[in-house]
């Protein structure tokens, strides 16, 4: 298994880079901020994923390790393979996309080329608990911990308190008092409709 890879990238196409590691070229797929960021002749390290089929072997690499990490656990749904999985990391870093799916937000992923709204459910329905159960979740912004933060102290789980912050319009000038008791409103929105 090739887990990482440090080389000079000799080229760059649309999805892939190839990486010379010891003479070697290596032909590397990744998610669109990882090829942007390469610049041809630089040295590059990669978190590496190897997929093997009975047709080939295909090798992607990520800067980080928590993207590689989310991009393992994304190609474990069903009916996500690594090319779905690259074009969710690609549409959001892997903060956001974890936000989005312990939030609930299959909308935000039904973006991503090849991901529509049935797909784009069955993550959210197979990672929400995994996103949200290991502990806290990575929101974006110091603001957004301490809305959800007040939101789990008036008694509402971790994954409803994020579900609220992610799907309210919060003004960013607001103060966060004003953005909590808007967070709150969307609760109360949510229980009319049922």
């Amino acid at each position: 298994m090739i887990a990482r890879l440090r080389g000079t990238v000799v080229d760059r196409g649309a999805d892939h880079l190839i990486v010379d590691v010891g003479g070697v070229g290596f032909l590397v797929y990744g998610p669109a901020d990882t090829i942007a960021g390469a610049k041809s002749g630089a040295e590059i390290a990669l978190h590496t994923h190897l997929v093997v089929r009975e047709d080939g072997m295909t090798l992607y690499g990520f800067l980080e390790a928590h993207q590689q990490r989310l991009f393992q656990t994304l190609i474990g749904v069903s009916g996500v393979g690594p090319k779905v999985a690259l074009a969710l990391l690609s549409i959001m870093d892997a903060d956001a996309l974890s936000f989005a799916i312990a939030s609930g937000n299959a909308a935000a992923l039904a973006r991503a080329p090849g991901v529509g709204q049935k797909l784009a459910s069955r993550i959210v329905l197979e990672l929400r608990e995994k996103m949200t159960g290991a502990g806290p979740v990575a929101v974006p912004g110091v603001e957004s911990e301490e809305i959800v933060a007040a939101l789990m102290a008036l008694g509402y789980s971790q994954a409803e308190a994020l579900d609220a912050v992610a799907r309210s319009e919060l003004p960013a000038d607001a103060p966060v008092e004003e953005k909590v008791r808007l967070a709150l409103s969307y609760f109360a929105r949510a229980r009319l409709a049922e």
